[in-house]
């Protein structure tokens, strides 16, 4: 038998997969990192670049370029390869090119005899995730997608920014597709145990519309950063370790992931982001929030386009 060292494959190299190899190597996060990409030449120089760095690393971590038979002994497969956002363009106007795209990595990843949990990372996440669970046939609770992980991050960042507060202390959460139909849950947002809205009053020169504005600028984050820099990748990067962790050290943590949905929030097959308990056996359960009726109507809206992707790219 193998000693059990932790083993985390990231397939797809580009600017989200190079930032996580490069934060999970910080954070000393597994024993063991296998990289695999259709561009063998700049995997390998990401390999050889990681592993220049390990002298001065947290934990010793064994990194190298591999292949999908490395699959077989992994715990975690995180997938971020696929056709990235371009400006001007959704995350939903990529689904036809990064199904096709999937179909052959999960194929690939699950004839290796691999039996983990996938993490899926690529845009549009929430149908992407639900292809993974489809073509790999593994069991709902062990596919995970970054759902809106970073949406709940921004989110908390700028609540923290605007009230004056390390974003740490602010609870808040970000649910829905991930994209254009995203929801912020106001009726459960907190600082410190104290509601938004208590908050508000403390704050001299508030104004409602300042919190309305606030969300959109979480929503719209990556236009405005696609449009200055091409792509975004470190928030992300940070979110898949703050979920590799909370797998592989098994800490019950709630992660608003994109999660499947039975019978939840009235929604039925499909995934979906909202807040989830996450350790090593993947997600342990969703956690079901008592919305606002305003909110349970865009959470529908939310989940209804979703479905109707699903539908029509999907169930041909």
């Amino acid at each position: 038998m193998r000693d059990h060292v932790n083993r985390v494959v990231l397939i797809g190299t580009g600017f989200v997969g190079s930032s996580y190899a490069f934060a999970m190597l910080n954070q000393g996060v597994s024993e063991e990192f296998v990289m695999i990409d259709l561009n063998k030449e700049k995997s390998e120089g990401d390999a050889m670049d990681l592993n220049h760095g390990l002298p001065f690393a947290p934990a010793a971590t064994k990194i190298w370029f591999g292949d999908y038979s490395d699959c077989k002994d992994a715990d975690i497969v995180v997938i971020s390869a696929g056709a990235n956002q371009k400006p001007g363009e959704t995350r939903l106007d990529l689904v036809e090119k990064n199904t096709a795209i999937f179909k052959g990595i999960v194929e690939q990843v699950m004839a290796s005899g691999f039996d983990g949990i996938f993490v899926v990372a690529t845009n549009p996440v929430d149908i992407l995730t639900y292809v993974t669970w489809k073509f790999s046939g593994l069991p709902k609770e062990r596919v995970i997608g970054s759902g809106t992980i970073l949406d709940t991050a921004r989110f908390r960042y700028l609540l923290g920014d605007y009230f004056a507060v390390d974003p740490r202390n602010v609870h808040a959460y970000i649910i829905g597709e991930h994209g254009d139909t995203e929801l912020p849950v106001w009726s459960h947002a907190d600082i410190g145990g104290l509601p938004i809205s208590a908050w508000a009053k403390t704050k001299k020169d508030f104004r409602q519309e300042d919190l309305d504005e606030l969300f959109i600028n979480v929503r719209d984050a990556a236009y405005q950063i696609i449009q200055r820099k091409g792509a975004t990748y470190y928030g992300i990067a940070m979110g898949l370790v703050r979920l590799t962790k909370a797998i592989l050290q098994n800490e019950n943590s709630v992660l608003t992931v994109s999660a499947y949905l039975e019978n939840k929030y009235g929604q039925e097959d499909l995934f979906i982001g909202v807040p989830a308990v996450v350790n090593r056996s993947g997600i342990r359960e969703v956690v079901e929030l008592s919305l606002s009726p305003e909110e349970q109507e865009k959470f529908k809206h939310s989940a209804e386009v979703l479905k109707n992707i699903i539908k029509s790219s999907f169930h041909k």
